[in-house]
């Protein structure tokens, strides 16, 4: 076994141990809203905003994107579970900032192996084989950060299976400091519409 797997099982046993009235929460989220953000290890949904185990649902992509498939979420999420607000929540220093679709799909038709990245850009270090098959992904990267939060939030509200009932709020988590950042042309996007 992996030293990482070693520690994740330990980990387990002991979250296992302290489990007690866990186990008895119920499937829909008690405060009945769902987050959309970042897979970035530095952000912490539950400590930023609060949560507690069975209070909201938490879907995580890279950048926080909204994504066919985090829309098929967050549709499931309110049709099925109840929920009644949306947050879609970036952040500063985002790694999808840094590269481009087009950067992407030529270090992976290089080689599968992770690239590096230094001053001068991104770099294969890998021997191949690589694999064209990253021409047909959408990786969503992008250089302005509040519009890419615009972007989603408008694409969420204008998408045909999300009701104008569900507000959808779009925010920055500023990793230096850890304070939610309103971005107004997001929210003012994402209100009820009557």
């Amino acid at each position: 076994m992996s030293q990482i797997l070693d520690e994740v099982l330990a980990a387990n046993q002991q979250y296992q141990a302290d489990f007690g009235e866990k186990g008895a929460l119920a499937l829909p989220p008690a405060r009945h809203f769902a987050i959309l953000t970042c897979m970035d290890a530095r952000l912490d949904p539950a400590k930023y905003a609060g949560l507690a185990e069975g209070d909201a649902h938490v879907i995580r992509n890279a950048g926080g994107r909204a994504s066919d498939d985090a829309i098929r979420s967050l549709v499931i999420s309110y049709k099925l579970l109840g929920t009644k607000e949306f947050f879609v929540i970036h952040h500063t220093d985002c790694g999808m900032q840094y590269f481009t679709d087009d950067i992407m799909r030529d270090l992976l038709a290089n080689s599968l192996e992770t690239a590096t990245v230094d001053e001068a850009g991104w770099h294969d270090i890998g021997q191949g084989p690589g694999s064209v098959e990253a021409q047909h992904i959408a990786f969503l990267t992008f250089k302005n950060l509040e519009q890419s939060v615009v972007d989603d939030v408008q694409r969420i509200r204008q998408h045909p299976l999300v009701p104008a009932t569900i507000p959808v709020y779009g925010y920055i988590y500023d990793v230096k400091s850890g304070q939610l950042i309103e971005v107004p042309a997001a929210t003012i996007i994402g209100q009820v519409q009557s």
